[in-house]
């Protein structure tokens, strides 16, 4: 008898919880205020959930927050991507926030 699929394969997708959605949102909506970011996208995928940045609707992320989860008894991984290279890691939503608290801000007069 065959097996067609594998318990590894059936794993359930892995979402933001409250907490680390509410602290992702209250950075992007300030940067939106501000007029640097517009748009954003959530993605979940088995293992891992994707909070993309966009500055247009239409280009690519200039950030993207990932949450990584290889075994469902591990603890979570936080990391911040740009569109070539991996910016900050944590095991914290609130270690990625604070590297965005130190970016460079957009200044208008």
């Amino acid at each position: 008898m065959q097996r067609i699929s594998r318990p590894k394969r059936l794993r359930k997708p892995l979402f933001f919880n409250r907490t680390e959605l509410g602290q992702i949102l209250a950075t992007y909506s300030i940067r939106v205020a501000s007029g640097e970011w517009r748009d954003y996208a959530i993605d979940h995928f088995p293992g891992s959930a994707l909070f993309s940045i966009f500055r247009h609707t239409h280009e690519t992320p200039l950030y993207i927050v990932e949450k990584l989860q290889r075994y469902p008894t591990e603890s979570p991984k936080f990391t911040l991507r740009d569109r070539s290279k991996i910016l900050c890691k944590g095991n914290s939503m609130q270690e990625i926030i604070r590297y965005f608290d130190r970016l460079p801000r957009l200044i208008t007069g």
